[in-house]
């Protein structure tokens, strides 16, 4: 098979999965996030997934596949409202002088999304120690007897959070 024939193969294994089941997935979708508009914005993003992955054409169970990817768009979807939500409760608490403007809050919300991603393969131990010393300001020591560790273990769990945060910032 030729390039141009794998393409169209690939297309057409494609475009019988999104006519088979596009439907059924939305209406899947609509039972858990809060509209409709959602529910075909998470189901056009599975799709894309799938497209980008190549994997039309060799699906066995092409319904548990993509819930299986619009579960995650769907958990993705929520972290980043709740991310919103946090900010804009911190914005409506200070004074209106103080608040950034519409640029700068796009760009601070867009950093701390992306700081969520990268924190999000930690466990939550390393997470939650991480998070004391770094943005709370604990010493090792504080972080320590916070925790019920050992400064050794602070130092290991930053450590570790430091290292993953640097890798996932190489991405």
């Amino acid at each position: 098979m030729s390039g141009s024939d794998t393409e169209v193969a690939h297309h057409d294994h494609l475009h019988a999965l999104y006519r088979d089941h596009s439907s059924w997935l939305r209406g899947w979708l609509r039972k858990r996030p809060s509209n409709s508009a959602d529910a075909a914005d998470l189901a056009q993003d599975t799709f894309i997934r799938v497209l980008v992955a190549r994997t039309a054409s060799s699906l066995q169970q092409p319904r548990h596949y993509l819930t299986t990817i619009a579960r995650g768009l769907v958990i993705d979807l929520y972290r980043r409202r709740s991310v919103e939500q946090a900010y804009l409760d911190v914005l409506m608490s200070r004074p209106e002088v103080q608040a950034p403007s519409a640029e700068t809050r796009a760009m601070i919300l867009e950093s701390l999304l992306a700081i969520d991603r990268m924190l999000d393969g930690l466990g939550q131990r390393t997470r939650q120690i991480f998070l004391a010393v770094q943005l709370d300001g604990l010493t090792y020591e504080k972080a320590a007897e916070r925790f019920d560790v050992s400064v050794t273990t602070v130092r290991k769990h930053l450590a570790k959070g430091l290292m993953h945060c640097l890798l996932m910032d190489e991405e």
